[in-house]
C-alpha cells in the first residue's frame, strides 16, 4: 500500500524535475494548473492535495496531447458518480488501488476506462516495517536511487544534512501510476479533482518492509506511454503496472508517524544498529545526538512504566521496546541529573517523576546518571 508520501520542492524547482520532450522534440516544463493548492510537505497524507502529472489534452480540447500539467489534486480518489454533497461521506477508502481488481470496482474502472490516467509525484513513499515480537514499527522513506548515493537498498549509511540540501536540487522524483476523476458536487460548486495511487506486489527488496508498494513508472517512457490516453489503449498502459527492482530506502525517525509533523526530520536517513541481547535482536534507531545506555525497564520499580518517547523543548526521552533507556537530545550532558521518563501507575497521579530506588547509571549522558 501506500499512505504517505513527501513532495516537499518549491514550485519551481518541481516543474524543473518534470522536464519532458514534446512530439516535436522540444524539451518543455510541464505548465502549473491552481499552483496555489500545492502545500509542499515533506509528510503528505491522504485528503490532502499533492501534485499529479497529466496530459494537458484532459483540460484543453484540441490540445497536443504530449503536453504535460502539473495539478495539486485531492488523494483519495472521489467518484464522479458520487452522490452526496461531501465528499468525506464516501464510504470506502479509495487512497490506493489494486491492480488486480483495477477493472472489477466501478469507482476505478469508469476513469480508467475514460483515459483518466495521471503520474502521480513525489520525492518518496513511506512504508513501516513491523519488528518481530514487538509492537515497534520502523519507518522507511523508499525512492528511485539517486546521483552519488549508496546502492539500492542500502540502510547503513547516514549523511549529513548538507549532504540533502544538496541532494534535493537535483532530485529524481517517485513517478507513480495513477487515476483521477472529476466530481461535481450534487447542489454546484467547484469541480473537486482527486486521485488514487495503484498498487501491485512488493519487489523482492521491499518485501521485508511490506508485501505491497505503488506501481512506478521507471523513465520518461513508461511515463509517456501512460499520460497518452489518446495513443495508448488501457489495455497497453496495463502492461506498465508491475512491481521495480529499481528501487531504494533508508530508516527514518518515528517523528514521521505523526502526519502533523512536516520537517526534514522526515527523510533525514538514521542507521539501525543491531542491540546484542535485544529481544529477537532486534533493531534500534542511532539517531544523530543521541546518547544511549544500558538501562533496562526491568530495572525499574513496579509501579513505573515506560513512557513513549515522551517530549519536552530540546529533549525526547523514552524506552525503546527493548526497554534500553534512550535519550535524544542535541544538549548532551545538560539534561538534568536523575530523571527517568515514567507514569506512576496505581497512586494518586499519572505524571512524569524520578523513580526512587534505581541504581543511578554510569553513563554520564544518561537520564539517570549520577
Amino acid at each position: 500500500m501506500c499512505g504517505r508520501t513527501s513532495c516537499h520542492l518549491p514550485i519551481d524547482v518541481l516543474a524543473r524535475a518534470c522536464a519532458y520532450r514534446d512530439r516535436q522534440g522540444r524539451e518543455r516544463l510541464p505548465e502549473w494548473k491552481d499552483p496555489d493548492k500545492y502545500c509542499p510537505s515533506y509528510n503528505t497524507s491522504p485528503q490532502s492535495n499533492s501534485p499529479v502529472l497529466l496530459s494537458r489534452l484532459h483540460f484543453e480540447k484540441g490540445a497536443d496531447p504530449s503536453e504535460r500539467i502539473i495539478a495539486p489534486m485531492r488523494w483519495g480518489l472521489v467518484p464522479s458518480w458520487f452522490k452526496e454533497d461531501d465528499p468525506s461521506k464516501l464510504q470506502f477508502n479509495t487512497t490506493n488501488c489494486r491492480s488486480d481488481t483495477i477493472m472489477e470496482k466501478r469507482s476505478f474502472k469508469v476513469p480508467l476506462g475514460k483515459g483518466r490516467r495521471c503520474v502521480v509525484l513525489a520525492d518518496g513513499f513511506y512504508e513501516w516495517q513491523r519488528r518481530q515480537g514487538t509492537s515497534h514499527k520502523q519507518p522507511y522513506f523508499i525512492y528511485f536511487p539517486q546521483a552519488k548515493t549508496e546502492e539500492s537498498g542500502s540502510t547503513d549509511v547516514v549523511e549529513s544534512p548538507e549532504h540533502w540540501k544538496k541532494v534535493w536540487d537535483n532530485w529524481r522524483l517517485l513517478t507513480m501510476a495513477g487515476i483521477f476523476d472529476c466530481w461535481e458536487p450534487p447542489e454546484g460548486g467547484d469541480l473537486l479533482y482527486s486521485y488514487t495511487i495503484i498498487t501491485v506486489d512488493s519487489c523482492k527488496s521491499l518485501n521485508d518492509i511490506h508485501p505491497r508498494m505503488p506501481a512506478i513508472l521507471d523513465g520518461e517512457e513508461e511515463v509517456s506511454k501512460w499520460l497518452d490516453f489518446g495513443e495508448v489503449s488501457t489495455q497497453e498502459a496495463l502492461k506498465l503496472i508491475h512491481p521495480t527492482e529499481n528501487i531504494t530506502f533508508h530508516a527514518v525517525s518515528s517523528v514521521v508517524n505523526d502526519s502533523g509533523n512536516n520537517t526534514p526530520e522526515c527523510v533525514t536517513p538514521i542507521s539501525l544498529l543491531v542491540k546484542k541481547g535485544g529481544p529477537q535482536g532486534g533493531f534500534w534507531p542511532d539517531l544523530e545526538g543521541s546518547h544511549r545506555c544500558g538501562c533496562r525497564s526491568a530495572d525499574l520499580p513496579p509501579w513505573c512504566e515506560a513512557a513513549p518517547m515522551t517530549t519536552f523543548p530540546g529533549f525526547s526521552f523514552g524506552l525503546a521496546d527493548s526497554g534500553v533507556c534512550m535519550v535524544n537530545s542535541d544538549k548532551g550532558s545538560q539534561l538534568p541529573q536523575g530523571t527517568v521518563i515514567a507514569k506512576v501507575r496505581g497512586t494518586r497521579n499519572q505524571h512524569k517523576l524520578v523513580c526512587p530506588g534505581v541504581p543511578a547509571c554510569a553513563d554520564s549522558a544518561c537520564s539517570r546518571a549520577s
